[in-house]
């Protein structure tokens, strides 16, 4: 009988503990780039609990006037992290939120940042897919998975742009650049000429196969074609780590997305099956990536669709 109470009370210590453990905020660590420039890296991996849905890349840029932040993160639990990692490098006000694009990832935590003062601002194509079913589907089964938490709801943006929009914010100078349809409708990059840096979103995948999805994988070379005419010594992806050798960084995503074209393209010209194609295609030099066995079949495959329907 003792023996059944002390197992007891250390299980109920235990699982004490494992709570008071859980209920720990999270704490993330921003990477310096350049003189006003960090990055907070996700995991290379699929959104889950034991992640946090931490998967993609979040940006903040600190001026002599405030700190605009590039991208939201995949959750408001993180949102409020990425609030507490801001007060850690400086005093100043945020001032903006500059979303790169609506998926998921992306913006879950733009409900915290916007009652924390930001302004946000996207690229207007996004307002689509911010009222579509498949946005609310998403939200809900997210929340209904344990990726987020009740109550996390979309917000649309309080600016939306659709050119090249030159932005004078927290003491700098800015260029938001749209480079959608490609990963997704509205794709949007971040110049920031002062620091010769860009932030690319999800047009630039580093260190892992990207998802394609239902892209415009066409018109995704050409935004990656018009970003490499930037003078740019680092690029900051929508997720892993930041690169200091952009051409080799820019060029990796748009050669996958190249050789998905070719590849395929040239299945669907001659009418072979696409399981067929898939096996006989040589995919030795991205299979080392990580993402490679979750995303590359269904790439392959929706490219197929795509250059089915293209015909070229």
């Amino acid at each position: 009988m003792k023996r059944l109470l002390s197992f007891l009370l250390a299980a109920l210590l235990l699982g004490t503990l494992m709570s008071a453990q859980a209920a720990e905020p999270l704490t993330l660590k921003p990477q310096r780039l350049s003189e006003h420039a960090w990055m907070i890296e996700g995991f290379s991996a699929l959104g889950s609990k034991d992640n946090h849905n931490f998967i993609s890349n979040a940006g903040i840029i600190v001026g002599p006037d405030g700190v605009v932040l590039v991208d939201a993160l995949g959750s408001p639990e993180l949102a409020r992290a990425l609030l507490a990692a801001i007060k850690d490098l400086t005093d100043k006000p945020l001032r903006a939120v500059i979303l790169t694009h609506y998926h998921a990832d992306h913006v879950y935590g733009l409900q915290v940042l916007k009652a924390a003062g930001a302004k946000i601002i996207a690229q207007q194509a996004g307002r689509e897919y911010l009222n579509s079913d498949t946005a609310a589907q998403r939200l809900k089964a997210s929340i209904d998975q344990g990726l987020v938490e009740p109550g996390t709801h979309l917000v649309p943006a309080d600016e939306w742009i659709a050119k090249d929009t030159p932005l004078a914010i927290a003491g700098l100078d800015l260029q938001l650049i749209p480079v959608g349809p490609a990963h997704t409708p509205e794709d949007l990059a971040v110049w920031l000429p002062a620091d010769k840096l860009i932030f690319a979103g999800d047009i630039v995948f580093r260190g892992r196969v990207p998802f394609v999805g239902q892209a415009d994988s066409r018109r995704w070379i050409a935004s990656l074609d018009r970003l490499l005419t930037r003078p740019a010594a680092i690029v900051v992806p929508g997720h892993g780590p930041a690169s200091t050798e952009a051409l080799k960084d820019l060029l990796q995503t748009r050669d996958y997305l190249a050789y998905l074209r070719a590849t395929m393209g040239r299945a669907a010209r001659d009418m072979t099956p696409f399981d067929e194609a898939y096996n006989a295609t040589d995919w030795s030099a991205w299979e080392h990536l990580p993402l490679f066995k979750q995303a590359n079949r269904m790439n392959a495959y929706n490219t197929y669709l795509l250059m089915e329907h293209d015909g070229d």
